[in-house]
This record gives structure tokens, C-alpha cells and sequence, in this order.
């Protein structure tokens, strides 16, 4: 009797390999896509720039060889179209990257920035300096009160849903819910009294747009958008540690309040400097950290730098087509963005409920 043969088979990839494998695919190529979108946007426009040129002068100004161009692409490129392309990467990259830290923290697909009311407290600070004519900080006091504004809004939903030292997820999705209604019934009453030509600029900065890029105003977001960008990353893994459930987190380690409200601090900052640049952009912090879960899984490794990265790309891209499209005119980023963001929600919704079975 002749023992059985065994014919070796090839080893077979374990799953936990082929995910960061590609997980590190998908973030560089995020990376090149970045890049690219940003060259392309630093060249089209009214006045086209080549790419050769583009490099040139950017070489020249970080001391790499090079050469200046002319005093009008020169003019172009640095006062006119590089501001408004590095503050569509930060203004992106903040809100993906706060998007992703809401669907984390709140462990619900469906979460946004909005819901904790810094986008609709910003858009309140902001009209009511338009409304009311204030001119405290020159150029900046639409940005100044916005900010501000939009921070005590979020702090002030924070408080009005702790309780007990503790502070429930559907409590504060509710409170946030009531507070963005009653911002909104305050915004109606500034329209209500104000004059045409405010109107005109309210109507302007909630449409979004990033038509009023400057350096300065790059330079005033860049220090909470370091500060957010660098601090999310450090919270990973407690992230994914939460989706277990708030019990099984704090079972292993993890203290679940002061995460929530650490992350919903940096969240609040993230997205206030964005919007107090930009005005209203919806649906970026919810489209993003979406696709980059169905493309890589829920892990928050990869999540939150991909998160940042996807956000930059997205409103990089949104940008250019939103001044390029309707050239000589330019749409409002924030209509471009929910005339795309609203039909994938939809799509999402009927998603999420054909996958559940329903809501119940």
C-alpha cells in the first residue's frame, strides 16, 4: 500500500496582505492625482500658463534653478491662481478630513460636518457682519466672525447635549438639528432687514466660492488646518476601536468622552476656517471618507490621510471646473458641490436601506 502523494499547492495571499497593499496604492495615487489636478489648475484658466513654465518659476522661487516669467503670467500664476489652488487643498483637505472624523466619532455613515451647526453658525457670524456693516478687522471681519461664530456654535451644541458628564450621539445629532434651524431662522431675519447690495454679498458667501483667494487668507487658515490635520491621524486607532461599540472601546482602553470631545473640537476647527474662507461647501466631508471606505474598508489608518487627501483633490478638481465650465462666468463652488454631493446621498440612502432592510 503506497502512501498518498501530496502535490503542494501555491501559497495563497491572506486578505490582511492585499489590504495595505492596497491601501498604499490608493493613497499614492491620491497623491498623484493631487499633484496633477494642482498643476492643471495652476495653468487653466482665462489665461492659460504651460506647465513648462509652471515648473520653471515654481523651481525659480524655492532657489531649484529655473527662471522668472514675464511680468504677466508671473503675476498670474503667484497672485491669482497659486492662492486660490493652495486654499482649495486646505479648504478640501479640512473638510474631508473632518468628515471622516464625524462618521468616526458619531460611528454613522450619514454624518457630516453640518450636524454639530459649524457651517450654518459660521454662515451667522458672517451675515450678520455683512447685515450690520461691522468693519473691525478691514478685510478680515467676515472671516474673524465667521470663525468665531461658527466655534461658539458647536461648543454651544456640545453643552446643551452633555448630561451627567456624559453626552449621548443621538442627543447631540438632535440638538444639532434644532440649533441649525434656529441659525437658519436668524439668517432670515438679517435678510429680512438688510439692504440690496448686502443681500447680494450674503447670497454670494453662501453660495461658496473661492473666487476671493489670497495669500493672507491662505496664511490664516494654514495654522488650524496644520494643527487639525496633524492632530486626527494621532486617533486612529481609537477610532476603529469605537466602531466596536462605545462598551466594548472603553473596556479596552479608550475614554470615549474626552476622545468625542477632543475630535469634535478639531472638527470645529477644521471646518470653521474652511467655511470663514470659502463660505458654505456641502458634501465633501460626506462624499469622500464614503468613497475611500467602499474602495478600502472602515480602517481610520487609512481613512484619515486618504480622508485629507481625497478632500483636497475634490475641491481642487470642483474649483477648476466651477471657474472653467461657464468661462467667461464662474459658478458658485458650493452649488457645483451639491448639484453632484446631492444625487450620491440619494444613492447612498437607497444603498444603506437596501443593505439593511430598512431603518427600524
Amino acid at each position: 500500500m503506497t502512501a498518498p502523494t501530496v502535490t503542494p499547492t501555491a501559497p495563497t495571499a491572506a486578505p490582511g496582505r492585499r489590504r495595505p497593499r492596497r491601501t498604499t496604492l490608493l493613497t499614492a495615487a491620491l497623491g498623484a492625482a493631487l499633484v496633477a489636478i494642482a498643476l492643471l489648475a495652476a495653468g487653466v484658466g482665462a489665461y492659460d500658463i504651460p506647465l513648462g513654465d509652471i515648473l520653471a518659476s515654481l523651481a525659480h522661487r524655492l532657489g531649484l534653478g529655473g527662471h522668472p516669467l514675464d511680468r504677466v503670467p508671473e503675476s498670474v500664476l503667484w497672485n491669482v491662481r497659486l492662492p486660490r489652488v493652495v486654499l482649495a487643498l486646505l479648504v478640501g483637505g479640512s473638510l474631508g478630513c473632518a468628515g471622516t472624523l464625524m462618521q468616526g466619532v458619531f460611528g454613522n455613515p450619514l454624518a457630516e460636518p453640518g450636524v454639530i451647526g459649524v457651517s450654518s453658525g459660521g454662515a451667522v457670524g458672517a451675515v450678520g457682519c455683512i447685515v450690520l456693516g461691522l468693519d473691525a478687522f478691514g478685510s478680515w471681519t467676515v472671516t474673524v466672525f465667521a470663525f468665531a461664530a461658527g466655534l461658539l456654535t458647536v461648543f454651544a451644541v456640545y453643552a446643551l447635549a452633555r448630561s451627567g458628564g456624559r453626552t449621548e450621539v443621538v442627543t447631540l445629532v438632535l440638538t444639532g438639528v434644532a440649533v441649525n434651524a434656529f441659525c437658519g431662522a436668524l439668517i432670515g431675519i438679517f435678510l429680512f432687514t438688510a439692504d440690496s447690495a448686502a443681500i447680494n454679498q450674503v447670497t454670494f458667501w453662501q453660495l461658496g466660492s473661492l473666487a476671493q483667494a489670497t495669500w493672507g487668507k491662505v496664511l490664516g487658515v494654514l495654522p488650524f488646518a496644520v494643527v487639525g490635520l496633524a492632530v486626527a491621524p494621532l486617533y486612529a486607532r481609537r477610532l476603529d476601536l469605537l466602531a466596536l461599540g462605545e462598551k466594548p472601546a472603553r473596556h479596552l482602553g479608550v475614554d470615549v468622552e474626552r476622545m468625542r470631545l477632543t475630535l469634535i473640537t478639531v472638527v470645529a476647527l477644521l471646518t470653521a476656517a474652511a467655511v470663514s474662507v470659502s463660505g458654505v461647501i456641502g458634501f465633501v466631508g460626506l462624499i469622500v471618507p464614503h468613497l475611500l471606505r467602499m474602495a478600502a474598508g472602515p480602517g481610520h489608518r487609512f481613512l484619515l490621510p486618504a480622508g485629507i487627501l481625497g478632500g483636497a483633490l475634490v475641491l481642487a478638481a470642483g474649483d477648476l471646473a466651477a471657474r472653467t465650465v461657464a468661462q467667461p462666468a464662474e459658478l458658485p463652488l458650493g452649488v457645483l458641490t451639491a448639484l453632484i454631493g446631492s444625487p450620491f446621498f440619494f444613492w447612498l440612502l437607497r444603498r444603506t436601506r437596501s443593505r439593511q432592510g430598512g431603518w427600524a
